[in-house]
């Protein structure tokens, strides 16, 4: 039997229908632009930015998220047609399912692990580190750091147990139910839209124009010799780093079993949480790269960034320094919360058709949530955030994320022509030219990733595809007939 076997799509429909066995209905438009939102606001803003200043794209760093978001405004029409015409969990694994076979649906699932495990990894370490910022650094270094981070007075960390702290009780709220955790994170969103408006309003007067010139890189600057670390090459390079900032609006489709009228509403809170975070990006990272001077983010503020500005640049303003590293925890919280749901609705999906252990799709007998599945990645989550390197998992999970746009870029561009006659409640305009530039921006931002990184995602996608025939091939419920 072929590898790319595809499951018909009468088959997804009918696992969409509710039925007290599945998962609830409870979201509506405004709850999943709350989660979109929720999902992208995050460590990608206040850690990320200041990141891609100084290692690549300085002032330019503004350039690096409008091109960030092209790419991912092409991934996003692609993804608002999937979610209206397929509305079950599972995202863009799903959606490679029905549209180009099993195989290329296993590696896109299994590179959703780097995109929303890693993701929740990477957001708990920021979360860490934000934490200590705002107690004074009264968490001793060993207990906050991975064992491969050494302060810069010698002292080696032990593991980061704030971050374990973070990522349990997310977990737990999750288990409770989606409604509950859609609820807590509209909370969290409005806290963290507000705090982010107040400090681009404030923060405008306080710009020193100088700091925009040059606004690109110059070549031959030390340290950044690379050709993605200086001039419109580093803009790329920014934008590569940036894109982590981007994640979140694709989770929204993997809330698709769970929303009221997923046909309407997944289109909705897909584009519209993309909308509202690119513009709140533009100017954030305008302002900050205004008020301190890129090279600065090269050493000072790395961890806390914006309270570094804030504190060196906006005199009497400190109250703000505290308020936004409250406001950044409680954004980083939802982030986590989101992505992890996300992981656990793609095993969920991957788990029903027997790809992975049925554990996954066990769903708790009072709150109807993957409740098992949801510890299993509090533990495998846990040992990332508790022991390796935030920028590591960061750039990892901008792989994963710019894999799955390019495969689902492509699988509209295959539903196309192969079943034209499908209903179809959002169409992608410009069909097959959006899903060509989509797959076209995404593969150049992988290629602007740093080669350690993509040797390392290289490795893990390998190592993919021996679980997958060691395991998912022999499994399938799609070969055995069920």
């Amino acid at each position: 039997m072929s590898l790319f076997i595809r499951k018909p799509l009468a088959q997804l429909m009918a696992q969409a229908v509710d039925s007290d066995k599945g998962l609830k209905r409870t979201l509506g438009a405004g709850n999943l632009i709350a989660l979109g939102v929720g999902a992208i606001i995050g460590a990608g803003l206040f850690v990320r930015t200041a990141a891609a200043a100084g290692e690549a794209a300085g002032p330019a760093v503004v350039l690096s998220f409008v091109v960030a978001a092209i790419g991912c405004a092409f991934a996003g029409l692609c993804y608002a047609e999937f979610a209206s015409m397929i509305p079950i969990a599972g995202s863009a694994y799903t959606y490679a399912y029905a549209t180009m076979g099993e195989f290329v649906a296993w590696i896109i699932g299994w590179a959703l692990v780097l995109e929303y495990a890693l993701a929740s990894a990477t957001v708990a370490i920021a979360w860490s580190e934000y934490l200590n910022n705002l107690l004074g650094g009264s968490i001793p270094y060993e207990w906050c750091h991975s064992p491969f981070e050494t302060s810069v007075n010698g002292v080696s960390g032990i593991m980061n147990l704030p971050a374990l702290l973070i990522l349990l009780i997310l977990t737990l709220i999750l288990i409770k139910g989606t409604q509950e955790s859609a609820t807590v994170n509209a909370v969290i969103v409005f806290v963290k839209v507000a705090i982010v408006l107040l400090f681009i309003g404030l923060g405008w007067s306080f710009i020193n124009p100088s700091n925009y010139t040059p606004f690109f890189i110059p070549e031959g600057t030390p340290g950044h010799e690379g050709w993605n670390e200086w001039g419109w090459g580093g803009v790329f390079g920014g934008a590569a780093i940036v894109f982590f900032a981007f994640i979140g609006f694709d989770a929204v489709s993997t809330a698709a079993q769970e929303a009221k009228n997923p046909k309407r509403d997944m289109p909705i809170g897909i584009l519209g949480s993309l909308l509202v975070c690119t513009i709140l990006y533009v100017l954030f990272s305008y302002v900050l790269t205004g008020m301190a001077n890129w090279e600065e983010f090269k050493t000072a503020g790395k961890e806390a960034s914006v309270a570094y500005a804030i504190n060196t640049y906006m005199e009497g303003y400190g109250w703000l320094a505290t308020l936004i590293s409250v406001a950044i925890l409680a954004g980083f919280s939802s982030v986590i919360l989101v992505m992890l749901m996300g992981q656990s609705r793609v095993f969920y999906s991957m788990s029903n058709d027997g790809l992975v252990p049925k554990v996954f799709s066990e769903l708790h007998p009072k709150f109807r949530t993957p409740y098992k599945s949801n510890m299993i990645l509090f533990i495998f989550v846990g040992l990332f955030a508790a022991f390796v390197p935030g920028n590591v998992a960061g750039d990892l999970t901008s792989f994963g994320t710019l894999f799955a746009f390019v495969l689902v870029c492509a699988g509209i561009w295959v539903m196309r022509v192969k079943n034209p006659e499908l209903v179809r409640p959002f169409t992608t305009p410009l069909v097959p030219l959006v899903p060509i530039l989509g797959m076209l921006v995404c593969g150049g931002l992988i290629a602007s990733l740093d080669q350690n990184t993509l040797l390392i995602a290289f490795g893990w996608m390998a190592f993919g595809l021996v679980l997958y025939f060691g395991y998912g091939k022999s499994h399938s419920y799609l070969r055995k007939g069920k």
